[in-house]
């Protein structure tokens, strides 16, 4: 006679099948994607603080893709008349006394108006101080007289900060140029032989992994190329716009402003409001609130052109993202690693996603000698 089963006993494998069907399949769905989730947020945050400990040679071989980016169709022109190592020299040299004789004007500029320019300030600084003392601010002298008082004891008591802030800048100006001559190096060898490199590198992959490196290599080359040139052409547009603008308002240093809104165009959507306000703010000092004024309605125009009219046309063929998702990345990337961060948030989003979209259509035919490495496609030119 066979015995009945015992209500203590665990339940059997049908038990914990209807146990598991009791619970809904998007919880089931949602605590599979949850832990998978889970561990690639620990994969990336491992990764990135590697990466925190070499930020140094991370910025440098960054800032080397850049330059080869800039560099290569320079040197692929001189290699047409000249051997290639000439060509590449050549196009060094160029983009050296280019950029060195560009510092160069700044530095005059500022040493030629360095007078001129603290008397405009100084006699700014009063005007706007008896504008503040009128209807309807109001505000009594002795506010501007306690403010300087305030502000030279402050730095009477952190004078050691501020000491100790100047040579700690001088070591960070040294950092900068180890940076600069390490990207500097990498970007002669990137122009010269990129493409073998980018061939040696898939050669030590398996068999099977080399053509998806390559798919994805020649989508992010191809990327990454294309946003630098649309966004050098975007910088270089509002630098003129805005030194034009300035110096027909005669505002100081317009070379220097329009210097530092080339330098800011490379963060989207917020450098050249923020280089703009600096302009404005110069502006009011040495013009008056006029001045000013017309200098923040450029922050609105400039925008809306860059926005509108500069991105989509230069930059849409190179960078298929939404403005929420760059606004995004640059906030997001800002957060993480300061400026740098936002300089190369919107690249690395852009040139992750067209690797993911090449990927997905299994676009591009290219093998691994063509996979759009650092200077790939150096025979085609």
């Amino acid at each position: 006679m066979p015995t009945p089963p015992d209500p203590a006993a665990p339940p059997g494998p049908r038990a914990h099948g209807t146990a598991a069907a009791r619970v809904p399949v998007v919880l089931r769905t949602a605590a599979a994607y949850a832990w998978r989730l889970i561990a690639v947020g620990v994969v990336v945050r491992a990764a990135f603080s590697v990466l925190g400990q070499f930020h140094r040679i991370a910025v440098a071989v960054f800032l080397g893709l850049v330059f080869t980016a800039v560099l290569r169709p320079v040197a692929g022109l001189f290699a047409r008349f000249l051997p290639r190592a000439l060509a590449v020299a050549a196009a060094v040299a160029g983009g050296l006394v280019l950029v060195l004789g560009g510092l160069a004007l700044v530095a005059e500029t500022v040493a030629g108006q360095s007078t001129t320019l603290e008397k405009e300030f100084v006699s700014g600084v009063d005007r706007v101080e008896r504008r503040l003392e009128q209807p309807p601010f109001r505000l009594s002298p002795t506010v501007f007289d306690d403010l300087q008082s305030r502000a030279g004891d402050l730095l009477s008591s952190h004078r050691a900060t501020v000491v100790s802030t100047a040579l700690s800048g001088v070591g960070r100006v040294v950092e900068v140029l180890t940076v600069l001559a390490l990207a500097l190096f990498c970007a002669v060898f990137f122009v010269h032989s990129g493409d073998r490199h980018w061939r040696w590198f898939c050669d030590q992959l398996p068999p099977s992994a080399r053509r998806p490196w390559s798919v994805a290599g020649a989508a992010a080359w191809r990327t990454f190329t294309g946003y630098t040139h649309g966004i050098l052409l975007v910088a270089v547009t509002n630098a003129v716009l805005v030194g034009l603008a300035l110096f027909a308002l005669g505002v100081p240093l317009a070379v220097p402003l329009a210097v530092l809104e080339f330098v800011a165009a490379f963060v989207p959507l917020i450098g050249s409001p923020v280089a703009l306000a600096v302009a404005s703010v110069v502006a009011l000092a040495s013009k008056g609130p006029v001045t000013a004024l017309v200098v923040l309605a450029l922050i609105v125009v400039i925008g809306q052109m860059e926005g509108h009219v500069l991105h989509p046309l230069v930059l849409s063929w190179a960078v298929r993202l939404h403005p929420v998702v760059v606004a995004l990345s640059v906030v997001t990337g800002a957060v993480a690693a300061g400026v740098v961060g936002a300089v190369v948030a919107v690249p690395l989003v852009a040139t992750v996603w067209s690797v993911r979209q090449a990927l997905r259509d299994g676009d591009g035919e290219e093998t691994a000698g063509e996979a759009g490495g650092p200077g790939a496609g150096r025979r085609a030119e």
